[in-house]
């Protein structure tokens, strides 16, 4: 190949320590030493309960939680640290704002439009709401290779749209979604739109103003932070108007026997002693992210995914999922191998030290409108290497001859 790789794998300890071609990186991706040391160094120089001490060291934690903060905001290019609140992951993100906006929001006759190619984190909390607002839910159904022309999003987003969630990323076709018409389209109606980034923040430029989006959510394990702490970003005037999702800790201002005044935001979203160390970390991730540069990272992740596209295509009974143009899967590669399970192509796989997931990876519906009961994925990182996926082309050509097909 003509690309210039730069190998990443030095700064990823388990990637050191472990003779494995990791591609999995979907579903959570590996930490870099820095993050690791950011965490530890929160927890023996500055543990402390965040918000709370009014000592030199709970400050100190305060301080740093707070950093934390001011660092995702500019990493999202939000307005205001405000709109920045903390959870555990993408789907509390997206719980948070179903309970506590959709519910209160939503009524019967209005609609929430969805794509068949969501997570069912980003489909079951729109189920709650259609069943106990009597709302329509609506589907987007994407064409097979992943793509949803304007003419199909016009004809559904109408009038009656009063919120749409959509991938930013599919995590299992790989394709980036028009976010910016779905957002344009419903706003015209004053609907809102979430846009799930979990697999789009760790890739590519997520700027919540450009987008004008209302809501966005992400994990930070997906980008190399801890397991653990999640981001919901939301316009601030759309946050100040919601109730509280959960109750207790530091989300109040004052409590009596007949009720409490609210903190202010963010903290009235972050019940409970929140994750500081989580936070330190993910904002180390970012520091790391973007020391590599998101430019670095795409280019690197483009031309690995073309090499891999490439290969598979040319090993027999092997079948990719999606676009037929390797630039338009984001490192994602599902696959199905003709007459093998899944997740007998996985624990072949494995067998050769190659991580790759195997399953409806949380998005069934969309599996059942390909007419595939489940799949193979590759998902790739900026950290894997060419040394990577010729081990993986070698195990998955191999796949069908461990299973008893004559070739």
């Amino acid at each position: 190949m003509s690309f210039d790789f730069v190998d990443y794998k030095k700064d990823f300890p388990l990637l050191m320590q472990q003779d494995v071609a990791y591609l999995d990186s979907a579903a959570t991706a590996q930490r870099p030493a820095s993050v690791l040391q950011a965490e530890k160094e929160f927890y023996e120089q500055a543990n402390a309960n965040p918000l709370r001490g009014l000592y030199e060291l709970g400050v100190e934690a305060t301080d740093r939680y707070e950093a934390a903060r001011e660092r995702v905001r500019k990493f999202l290019n939000a307005r205001s640290d405000a709109e920045i609140i903390f959870t555990r992951n993408t789907t509390e993100s997206i719980n948070l704002v179903a309970y506590s906006y959709a519910l209160n929001n939503i009524h019967a006759g209005d609609e929430i439009v969805i794509t068949i190619m969501e997570h069912h984190s980003n489909m079951l909390p729109w189920q709650m709401v259609a069943r106990q607002t009597g709302a329509k839910l609506v589907y987007l159904e994407c064409e097979k290779d992943g793509s949803l022309p304007d003419e199909k999003l016009e004809a559904v987003i109408g009038p009656k749209v009063k919120l749409a969630a959509i991938g930013h990323v599919s995590n299992v076709l790989g394709c980036v979604n028009p976010v910016e018409k779905v957002i344009e389209l419903v706003h015209r109606n004053g609907g809102v739109v979430l846009v799930d980034a979990a697999q789009s923040a760790p890739h590519m430029k997520v700027d919540v103003q450009a987008l004008d989006a209302d809501f966005v959510a992400f994990s930070g394990h997906k980008l190399m932070a801890p397991m653990g702490i999640g981001v919901l970003y939301g316009k601030e005037k759309l946050l100040n108007a919601m109730p509280p999702f959960l109750t207790g800790g530091e989300m109040i201002d004052s409590v009596t026997r007949d009720g409490a005044v609210y903190a202010e935001l963010p903290h009235k979203f972050e019940a409970g002693t929140v994750n500081a160390g989580g936070a330190v970390a993910l904002a180390a991730a970012i520091d790391y992210l973007e020391s590599v540069g998101l430019e670095n990272v795409h280019a690197q992740e483009q031309a690995l995914t073309r090499y891999a596209y490439e290969g598979m295509k040319k090993i027999p009974g092997v079948n990719i999922l999606g676009s037929d143009d390797p630039d338009k899967h984001c490192g994602i590669l599902s696959f199905t191998v003709d007459g093998v399970h899944p997740h007998d192509i996985a624990t072949i796989l494995d067998s050769c030290h190659v991580d790759v997931r195997a399953g409806h990876h949380c998005a069934q519906p969309l599996l059942a409108y390909l007419g595939v009961r489940s799949c193979a994925r590759a998902s790739l990182a900026f950290y894997n290497t060419t040394a990577d996926i010729d081990r993986f082309l070698a195990a998955l050509g191999g796949v069908r001859k461990e299973m008893g097909y004559a070739e």
